[in-house]
């Protein structure tokens, strides 16, 4: 038999009052909604209205991105405060300008000015995709070659990936490059 188990010493009253004091704290936290932190804003995912920036330092004009080019990787920018949206991986973006008599209906109503954008996260293991087939505009995912067609909604041409890159829908106001809309859908792993 332990000492605590009988006759509770002293130190033992004080022991259980401090460990219910401690597991009391730790419920109120977890269930205070007010405990929880703030998302910092370079982890927000990207907000309709954000700018589109390469270095975070200037944000993109169309012009920025050329014709049937390899792909810009970007991520959002909050225009007022100039808070660039990187602090997640889950926010790199895919630029890329295609001639818009080449999209397909769903791509060129996302699109402005034929330029397209992606997430740069893979559908079926959430590695970067990193490589493009100029001769086919299609966007690869080195990890297990999985290959999504960029005028056509990015759909899988080839390889494991489940489901297409989601899109995120653009416009031009002034002279930039405008997140227009939220991710078509979850970026990365689609967990069941």
């Amino acid at each position: 038999m332990t000492e605590c188990q009988s006759e509770p010493p002293v130190g033992c009253t004080a022991r259980r009052l401090w460990l219910r004091k401690v597991v009391g704290i730790a419920i109120i936290g977890l269930s205070d909604p007010s405990a929880a932190e703030e998302p910092s804003p370079s982890t927000l995912p990207p907000q309709p209205g954000d700018q589109l920036t390469v270095s975070g330092e200037r944000s993109l004009i169309p012009a920025d991105v050329m014709l049937n080019a390899p792909p810009l990787l970007v991520y959002p920018r909050d225009p007022l405060s100039g808070v660039v949206r990187d602090g997640s991986r889950l926010n790199q973006i895919l630029l890329i300008k295609l001639d818009i008599k080449t999209l397909d209906d769903t791509t060129r109503v996302r699109a402005a000015e034929g330029i397209v954008a992606y997430s740069g996260i893979c559908t079926h293991a959430a590695c970067a995709v990193s490589e493009w087939k100029g001769e086919t505009r299609h966007l690869l995912c080195p990890c297990h070659n999985s290959e999504y067609d960029v005028s056509g909604h990015a759909n899988v041409v080839a390889g494991p990936a489940p489901r297409p890159l989601p899109a995120l829908p653009l416009s031009i106001a002034g002279q930039y490059l405008i997140v227009q809309g939220a991710f078509t859908a979850k970026v990365g792993l689609k967990k069941l």
